[in-house]
Parts: C-alpha cells; sequence; structure tokens
C-alpha cells in the first residue's frame, strides 16, 4: 500500500489506513497487491516492446525510449494499455500512460520536468473502481474512504480519457500539407468578363486603374487540399491529426479555433513567429474562378506523428519542402505497415515524374485528374487503359483519374471501372474543393474498412455538396448523410467494369 502512495506521489495522512479499511472490506483479497502486480507487469511488457531489459534499466535511459516511441510513430501501439501504469526505477516514477509520454515527447521536457499527472489520475480512478466494483463492498462506503484518503480531487473531475486499443477505435490519418485561409470576392459581372486568346486560354478581364464594384467577400478559414482532406475524412469517422505550417497571427489562431471544431488534432501544425499565415484570394465570376495565390516561407520540417496511423495523406505543399519528403518517405520505410495516399499538388507537378518516383512508388493510391495523368506518364490521353497501367508502373496499388462531366475511373485489383457522377440537386455554386472532397472520401472510406468499390460510389457524393456552397469544406458531408444520398441515388449510378 505504501508503494501505491509512493506511485501517485501522494502523503495524505489517511490514504493507508483507508486503504487498509477498503482491503478489510473486501475479505483481505489483496486487490492493491493485485493491482501493483498488473501495475509492474505492463511496464515490464512496454519495456520489453521498447527493447529495455526491465532488470537492468536506468530511470533517464527509460524515459528517452519512451520519447523515441513518439517520434517514431509506435507509442500508440506500445502503451495501448497502460494508461494507469506508472514504474518506480532508482527511486523515480516514470509514466507509461500515453498522454504523459506524448506532452513529454513533443514539449522536450527534461526528465525533471516530466508529466505524471495522466497516469496518476487514471491510478486513483482504477483504485476506486477495483474496490468500488467488488460483490462485498458497499460503493457509499467505497466513496467515503477515498474521498476522505485524497484520492478523489477535484481536478480529477470531468477528465475525459484518451480512448485507446478500443475494438471500435477510430482509424487515423496523419494529413501533410499546407494550410491557408481563402477570401472569396464575388465579381460582379456588369464589371467583369471572360474573353479567350487564340490560343483558346481564357482570361479575366476587368477595369485597370478605376474602381469597379464587387458583390460580396467571404473568408473560409482552414483550406488547402490537405486540410479539406482532414476535414472531409474526420465527418466520415476518421481521426485526424494536420501536419502545416501557418504564421502567428489572428489568422493562425482562428485556424486552430475552426480545426478544434472539427474535432481534428492541429498539435503538430507549426507556427513560425514573425511570419504571417498564408492568404488566397478568390476571385469569383459566377460558379468559376481564379486564385491569387502567395505562399509565405514557413521551414517545413518533418514531424513524425504522435502515434503511428493507419494513413498518411498527402497534397499540396511549398516547394520549399523537399527535404520534408525525403524524411517523410524515411519514416514511411520504417513503417511498411502504414498505407500512403498521394494526391499530387502544383510543385509535384513542377518536380517530375522523375524526381517525384520514390512518392509514386510508395503509395498505396495515387489520385489525379485525367490531364495530370497524361502529364505524368507521357501517355495518351484518349486511352484510359493506357493511363491507368502507366500509373500503376510508378507503383501505386490503386489508381483513381476523375475525368470532370464524364466521371470518375480506377483500377484495382486487376480491374478498370468507371463511376458517373452523383446528379447535382441544383446548378454548382462553386467548385472550390470537388477534387479534394473526391480524393479525401476515398481514402477515409478505405480507412473505415470499406470496399474501394464501396468507396468510389461514396465520393462523387462528397463532391457534389461541396460545389452547392461556397468554399471547399461547407458541404462536406458525414458517413450518415453519405449513406442517406446512396439510398436516394439513380438505378445507374454504380460502379461498373470499364469495356475494352
Amino acid at each position: 500500500m505504501a508503494h501505491l502512495a509512493d506511485l501517485l506521489g501522494h502523503n495524505h495522512p489517511l490514504f493507508v489506513y483507508n486503504l487498509a479499511k477498503l482491503e478489510h472490506s473486501v475479505g483481505d483479497e489483496g486487490i492493491d497487491m493485485r493491482l501493483l502486480a498488473d501495475t509492474t507487469e505492463q511496464a515490464h511488457t512496454a519495456m520489453r516492446e521498447l527493447g529495455l531489459d526491465p532488470r537492468d534499466t536506468l530511470p533517464t535511459e527509460l524515459y528517452q525510449a519512451l520519447n523515441a516511441a513518439v517520434r517514431r510513430g509506435d507509442a500508440e501501439r506500445v502503451l495501448a494499455k497502460t494508461s494507469y501504469v506508472l514504474l518506480i526505477v532508482d527511486g523515480e516514477p516514470i509514466s507509461f500512460n500515453l498522454q504523459d509520454v506524448i506532452e513529454n515527447a513533443h514539449h522536450e521536457l527534461h526528465f525533471a520536468d516530466r508529466e505524471l499527472e495522466h497516469a496518476r489520475r487514471h491510478l486513483r480512478q482504477e483504485i476506486i473502481r477495483r474496490y468500488a466494483e467488488h460483490e462485498k463492498t458497499d460503493n457509499e462506503i467505497v466513496h467515503r474512504l477515498v474521498e476522505e484518503a485524497g484520492l478523489q480531487p477535484e481536478r480529477d473531475e470531468g477528465h475525459v480519457p484518451m480512448e485507446v486499443d478500443s475494438e471500435e477505435r477510430k482509424p487515423t490519418m496523419y494529413a501533410i500539407g499546407d494550410i491557408f485561409s481563402d477570401v472569396f470576392i464575388q465579381l460582379s459581372e456588369e464589371y467583369s468578363s471572360v474573353e479567350k486568346d487564340d490560343d483558346g486560354n481564357a482570361w479575366l478581364k476587368m477595369p485597370f486603374g478605376s474602381k469597379p464594384p464587387y458583390e460580396s467577400a467571404t473568408t473560409v478559414s482552414a483550406v488547402g487540399p490537405s486540410p479539406n482532406a482532414g476535414v472531409s475524412a474526420a465527418r466520415l469517422g476518421v481521426r485526424v491529426s494536420l501536419l502545416a505550417w501557418m504564421g502567428d497571427d489572428k489568422v493562425a489562431h482562428q485556424t486552430r479555433e475552426y480545426l478544434d471544431g472539427e474535432g481534428i488534432d492541429h498539435s503538430s501544425i507549426v507556427s513560425a513567429d514573425g511570419v504571417a499565415s498564408n492568404m488566397y484570394y478568390v476571385l469569383r465570376r459566377g460558379a468559376e474562378r481564379t486564385i491569387l495565390v502567395k505562399n509565405e516561407s514557413y521551414d517545413y520540417a518533418w514531424q513524425a506523428p504522435a502515434s503511428r496511423p493507419d494513413w498518411v495523406y498527402l497534397s499540396l505543399i511549398s516547394d520549399a519542402s523537399w527535404q520534408l519528403h525525403e524524411d517523410m518517405l524515411a519514416y514511411l520505410e520504417a513503417q511498411p505497415e502504414v498505407k500512403f495516399a498521394f494526391q499530387p499538388g502544383t510543385f509535384h507537378f513542377e518536380w517530375g515524374v522523375e524526381k517525384c518516383a520514390p512518392l509514386y512508388k510508395r503509395a498505396t493510391i495515387v489520385i489525379v485528374n485525367r490531364e495530370e495523368a497524361a502529364d505524368i506518364t507521357g501517355g495518351d490521353h484518349e486511352n484510359l487503359r493506357e493511363l491507368m497501367a502507366k500509373l500503376h508502373e510508378l507503383g501505386p496499388e490503386i489508381v483513381v483519374v476523375t475525368d470532370g462531366p464524364n466521371g470518375s475511373y480506377a483500377s484495382f485489383d486487376g480491374r478498370v471501372v468507371t463511376i458517373p457522377n452523383y446528379p447535382d440537386i441544383a446548378a454548382p455554386v462553386d467548385r472550390t474543393g470537388a477534387g479534394d472532397a473526391f480524393a479525401s472520401t476515398i481514402v477515409a472510406a478505405l480507412a473505415l474498412g470499406e470496399t474501394m468499390e464501396a468507396a468510389l460510389t461514396w465520393a462523387p457524393i462528397n463532391s457534389m455538396n461541396v460545389v452547392q456552397q461556397l468554399g471547399a469544406q461547407a458541404g462536406l458531408q458525414t458517413r450518415a448523410q453519405i449513406e442517406d444520398w446512396l439510398k436516394k441515388a439513380p438505378g445507374d449510378y454504380k460502379v461498373t467494369d470499364l469495356p475494352e
């Protein structure tokens, strides 16, 4: 019992006395000793998973090994069943609680400043649970004794533990890419026009040197292909963490608040001191748009996820990020069970297929449009089977090619299939983010255990709803909403094999 007090750092004068009374109330069955034995066993099991010898490990060595497990994405697996586990090594208590370990690693805390409170909170709760659930005890007496012993401090009230090791555990995605805010400016059609040059390129035309009126302006936070994918996946039931880069301004604060509301972990987002956050200006005329972009300069350093994700999702990111790509690939090489979704962005295309070959080779799935597929492979734009085959030659297991009004195509498991677009319920309002919605919905569906064929029926529904509202995320659907749309789908809305 004294050892439990040492683990809890607890010096309440009634702690030992009241625990003895609790033990007597259950017939001296040794609940306290069983709890200590379980704690030690689980700690030693985790240590062996980390490659440590429980008989010959220094406290600082154990602490560093736990932090290293976070950096390589292995902590959630190793610490899945150790929420209340602490171990005293050479007189020093060490926490095996996942939240404590993540905080220690992310904040690079010195050993003397290490976190212990999450594990201690869970241990207090475990002591109460084991006695309260015993058939011989009276719950009222249990709670009176533990309260007298200081085992129910106010700071424990309302605590929600981190969920791990559940049979219904949500799949996880680590989304990587640039994040920005969009300012949508609806142009007056009276004071603007679109004209084509001799090469067929469309140009937006407006009076220069004057003050033409506009119809409206709306700011949308936390967008970009990877953040869009993150919100899409989170609404469908995937647990999402986001690696992105921002400034330290008001925009960054608003962005974090928005991500909190979507349930997205933004602890890996880097805020650069003295730098502005990215702002894009979207000039809209009808449902079409021209986007004015300016990317700020950030330090694009790779950060491994706190725990190993089921999927890594990469899309648009700065041309200053190549070292990050190499470090990400090294992480994926060490984590072969992690699936990799690649939705190439502007600079991936500019770098070219030779430089990006390792990304395509490691990809579980690549999603591009038909024009991009032709550019990447050098294949015949009109020959879909050839485009698909050439993309597979680069390495991905699954290839998806979108084709605007013609629907989409996919190649997987030796099949080449097509799915039509889901019928629009009204004329599109804004096409921003339709491709991101499509790509991310497929990946989220696969993460949730759906078949590729089912994923292909989900994706056009999210795209259709996105274009019905302003911005890339407002129209993103939940899983229940997707399923409702499927029930209402027309008879020809189905996956079919592409004719030879």
